[in-house]
């Protein structure tokens, strides 16, 4: 792969016919979403792709395609999300003035049994790695930066690794005009709807049979967090959703049944909290309280890192901008 370039131009040539071809995607499908998403000009003839443009739009352009060769020369696939996360990751030292270089992206794995997981941001590659690093973990954020996605794959990974016995799943049961008291089914069934984006996330993972067996045996439990009271949770990996709408008690009360062996991540969106008027968010305290305290780590993500549909990122950063009436 070389790239020798004119003051205005950059041209690279990859070697492989059969990787340029998925590099560029049915129709140069792929190129022209690096296009819209760098603002260099590409033009693609045999094994060149010459890059037109601002100098930074070259450089921004040149970085995402070599981060996506990198990927195909790993036997990775190249999917839309793959183009966004390399076009973003380079953006995001653009916007902070760091010096870039045309080299591949290194991402980190999370293997799981059904799937390799890869963070497709800065934000998310921060998020796992503290993951790794230490025994308690606050993600906060708005919704679709893939906070609750990535806790629970790396507790899978960490699972099946053996490096912990079980994976303790929880949220706030927060009542939206009913109490669970007067819903229809026993417990389970009662709390089910407020567990389904956990469910989704394991059954993401995991066979769906196995899933089954692991809650069947309490390898993986799923409950509302009033559930945790009295308990010490020890080798497990342990997550926290919504935690934005845990009161001040029950933040102390979760974070106090940290047991031997065990980590801990909780999530939330401070902007998304529930809770009824003037009560406290026990994740907003937290925040406060525990910032900069050795061994925990904080990962705060933007409406730049929602990785969903890019409507999403619009829609949260237009919420964000206005102004409340």
């Amino acid at each position: 792969m070389s790239s020798p370039s004119l003051p205005d131009q950059t041209r690279l040539e990859f070697d492989s016919n059969r990787l340029m071809i998925d590099l560029c995607g049915e129709l140069d499908a792929n190129l022209v979403r690096i296009e819209a998403g760098t603002g260099a000009e590409l033009h693609r003839t045999g094994n060149v792709i010459l890059l037109l443009g601002e100098a930074e739009a070259r450089l921004h352009a040149e970085t995402t395609l070599r981060a996506l060769y990198g990927r195909l020369q790993a036997n990775k696939v190249v999917e839309a999300g793959d183009i966004d996360a390399a076009i973003r990751m380079p953006a995001e030292i653009f916007e902070e003035g760091r010096e870039v270089t045309a080299t591949p992206l290194e991402p980190m794995a999370i293997r799981t049994r059904k799937k390799t997981v890869e963070p497709r941001n800065g934000a998310q590659a921060d998020y796992v790695r503290a993951l790794y690093e230490n025994d308690l973990v606050f993600g906060l954020g708005p919704a679709g930066t893939g906070k609750t996605y990535l806790a629970v794959a790396v507790a899978v990974a960490q699972f099946l690794e053996g490096r912990i016995d079980r994976i303790i799943l929880s949220r706030p049961a927060v009542e939206a005009g009913e109490r669970l008291g007067f819903l229809p089914g026993d417990m389970k069934e009662k709390v089910d709807p407020y567990m389904q984006p956990l469910y989704d996330a394991l059954n993401d993972f995991l066979p769906a049979r196995q899933v089954a067996k692991m809650i069947e045996e309490k390898q993986i439990e799923i409950a509302p967090l009033a559930f945790m009271r009295g308990r010490t949770l020890s080798h497990a990996f342990v997550i926290l959703d919504e935690a934005q709408n845990a009161t001040s008690m029950q933040m102390r009360m979760f974070l106090t049944r940290l047991g031997e062996g065990s980590r801990m991540a909780i999530n939330g969106d401070t902007s998304q909290i529930d809770l009824p008027r003037g009560m406290l968010s026990g994740l907003v305290e937290a925040e406060q309280v525990l910032h900069g305290v050795k061994g925990i780590g904080f990962t705060r993500f933007s409406a730049q890192d929602v990785v969903r549909h890019p409507m999403v990122g619009k829609i949260v950063r237009a919420y964000a901008q206005a102004k409340p009436k």
